[in-house]
């Protein structure tokens, strides 16, 4: 579970930092399948350039 966390972090400045929160509220619940599901749908979105998450700040 830390690691994943870990790796959210890595990931500030490009998403929003709700979805951020959402993410790692959902590992700390117990649901860590969930939560890289999530994170692996928004890593795709990022890499087609999706617009959605254009100049994030954390």
């Amino acid at each position: 579970m830390q690691v994943f966390i870990k790796e959210l972090g890595k990931y500030r400045g490009y998403l929003p930092r709700q979805i951020i929160k959402t993410l790692r509220g959902q590992a700390l619940s117990g649901d860590l399948v969930g939560a890289k599901k999530g994170l692996e749908k928004i890593k795709l979105r990022l890499e087609r350039g999706d617009s959605r998450y254009e100049n994030c700040s954390s």
